[in-house]
């Protein structure tokens, strides 16, 4: 089992950035991907960014630009950082993980933080 911790969140005035962390644990952590999503009330879960256990990062294409993915293998941690906010990126964000095999990181995410919220205010 795996267990994610994300830290991070709050609130923060348009403009302004946020790095979110990660911490997880638990069984082969050092075989899996890592990845970041994000839900906005009455809004589907929309994702954001990937990282490999290699480093190899995929990004969604509407937040490209503004959002930064990495890890630090040695401490088990994964960071999203976020620039350039907008009230519009409010949302619970997740950090999420799965085996590091095959080519759509985009999906098939088996474990789940509890999430963290971000409050962009205008």
């Amino acid at each position: 089992q795996v267990q994610l911790v994300e830290s991070g969140g709050g609130l923060v005035q348009a403009g302004g950035s946020l790095r979110l962390s990660c911490a997880a644990s638990g069984h082969s952590v050092s075989s899996l991907a890592m990845g970041w999503f994000r839900q906005a009330p009455g809004k589907e879960r929309e994702f954001i960014a990937a990282i490999r256990w290699s480093g190899r990062t995929y990004y969604s294409e509407s937040l490209k630009g503004r959002v930064t993915i990495s890890r630090d293998n040695a401490q088990n941690t994964g960071y999203l950082q976020m620039s350039s906010l907008k009230p519009e990126d409010t949302a619970v964000y997740y950090c999420a993980a799965r085996p590091d095999i095959g080519t759509n990181f985009y999906t098939g995410y088996a474990y789940w933080g509890q999430g963290t919220q971000v409050t962009v205010s205008s």
